[in-house]
């Protein structure tokens, strides 16, 4: 049996043509002499794809990888209600972090959130006598806080970092990391300001809290002297130190001033000179009660 060469159609018996496409079968040779035949070799089957054979494998996709969550900007205000200021806070699909027992109401679709702090956490707020949890609000909607007799600041970071007073601390944007700052161990002593003190840095609007209202002190390579613990805030890149307000014991006593805080360095500076009316007014009531309460007792 043969078949064309051409085409791979099978001869018929003694056939000289292909009855396919008319190519010579040459497998009949002159006179009748027959050549060896040459068998056509069909082409390979084409793969079938069936269920059941393996699949080509694609290259698995690229890993996903996590990017922070992005909060839009929080917006705070601060409102006097009579002799009080609150705060209101506006949310838009945005967070923000506050001092535990600030809330006082809030509106819209808001969620809540209050997770213990980790070991340090708790260190941190022990130190800086924060509270040790810092609750969190997500969502769209308004939120007012607290009101209280002191005054409110609002801080815009932009990558900078702030030190400020113990209790300061008061609301901040997700953006905003909040630490401990550690200060010289003699200056803590005799500063008023104490051992630690409350880091903050990061991007984002923060809210102070101070007894009175403040004013803003840039120094540039300067020296500023203070008496007490009225500086609030201030950058990083400025020095704590403590001093004699004059040369010589002598001078000391007769001057009236002994131990001062001076700021050295290029920053910023928040102090607050003077405590507002509302809160020199509930100072002075206490002092006078505490005086009635001692003489009531000794009687």
């Amino acid at each position: 049996m043969a078949f064309c060469s051409n085409c791979g159609t099978k001869f018929l018996v003694g056939a000289v043509f292909c009855p396919e496409c008319g190519a010579k079968n040459l497998s009949i040779g002159g006179a009748g002499e027959q050549v060896p035949s040459q068998n056509y070799t069909p082409p390979p089957p084409a793969q079938s794809h069936s269920r059941y054979q393996p699949q080509p494998q694609s290259a698995p996709p690229p890993p996903q990888t996590s990017q922070p969550v992005q909060y839009a900007p929080v917006k705070f205000e601060i409102e006097n209600k009579e002799f009080l200021k609150m705060i209101r806070v506006e949310l838009q699909n945005s967070a923000f972090r506050y001092e535990s027992g600030g809330m006082y109401y809030m509106r819209g679709d808001l969620q809540l959130e209050a997770n213990l702090p980790s070991v340090g956490g708790f260190l941190k707020a022990m130190v800086t006598k924060e509270h040790v949890v810092k609750p969190v609000i997500r969502g769209s909607g308004t939120v007012y806080m607290e009101p209280t007799f002191g005054e409110f600041t609002v801080l815009e970071l932009k990558g900078e970092e702030w030190i400020i007073d113990k209790g300061a601390y008061y609301a901040s944007e997700m953006g905003i990391e909040i630490g401990v700052f550690t200060n010289k161990a003699f200056s803590s002593l005799f500063s008023g300001e104490g051992f630690f003190q409350t880091r903050l840095a990061g991007y984002g609007k923060v809210v102070i809290l101070s007894n009175g209202p403040l004013e803003e002190i840039e120094l540039v390579n300067e020296k500023f002297v203070v008496d007490g613990p009225i500086a609030v805030a201030r950058t990083a890149g400025i020095n704590l130190s403590i001093a004699k307000a004059t040369k010589g014991m002598f001078s000391s006593l007769t001057s009236g001033e002994g131990i001062v805080n001076t700021f050295t360095g290029s920053g910023k500076i928040y102090i607050a000179p003077v405590a507002n009316r509302y809160i020199t007014l509930t100072n002075s009531l206490s002092m006078i009660n505490r005086n009635v309460l001692s003489i009531r007792n000794k009687g």
